[in-house]
């Protein structure tokens, strides 16, 4: 058996399908690992190109491939779906994330260290917060309107508003709909304060 100097890695949650080829292009390697396995196994194998797919998990893999020696390269999932050759399974996008990462044309992303990920992450969570805030102030607006109770448009319209749910005095909000119209509130004050 010769060398494995490339190898396709599909990542997921638990189970990992390895595809390796040596010089020649013959295939070497083509098994299913579990999470467990996975170090291990790239332990013993001696250095080669490692493909994977950009996608969840796949920068934490690339680093602790890299760090056993591999050359580990991320490829966006839309330029390595065009050689895959028969159905969609995991052996099938194994074989074609190796045969795409060794393409002179292709295109890496580049492996972001965790202090990147996670300034990332920030920016996501952030974004995330923004359009609950907007979507519970949205909810506010349309479920008093149906009591007839309109404001102007933006915060300082939904401020108002939630005056008049927190106005127990105010006849024109059912009591139930005051109690859910609260809810919101509260979501709504739980979020403005997690917004960073």
């Amino acid at each position: 058996m010769g060398e494995v100097v490339t190898i396709g890695l599909d990542i997921a949650k638990s189970v990992f399908q390895v595809h390796g080829v040596g010089a020649d292009g013959e295939v070497l390697i083509r098994c299913r690992l579990t999470r467990a396995r996975m170090l291990p196994f790239f332990a013993k194998l001696p250095r080669c190109l490692v493909g994977i797919e950009a996608c969840n998990n796949s920068h934490y893999w690339a680093r602790e491939l890299s760090a056993l020696g591999h050359d580990v390269k991320l490829m966006p999932a839309q330029y390595v779906k065009p050689y895959v050759k028969r159905g969609k399974n995991d052996a099938a996008d194994a074989e074609a994330i190796c045969e795409a990462v060794t393409r002179p044309t292709m295109r890496f992303v580049a492996v972001k260290s965790p202090e990147q990920q996670s300034l990332m992450m920030l920016h996501r969570v952030r974004l995330m917060l923004n359009r609950q805030r907007t979507q519970i102030s949205n909810a506010i607006r349309a479920h008093i309107s149906e009591f007839g109770v309109v404001a102007p448009v933006g915060r300082l319209g939904v401020e108002r508003l939630l005056e008049v749910v927190a106005d127990t005095g105010d006849d024109r909000v059912p009591e139930d709909a005051r109690l859910c119209l609260q809810m919101l509130a509260a979501q709504l004050d739980g979020v403005k304060q997690q917004i960073l």
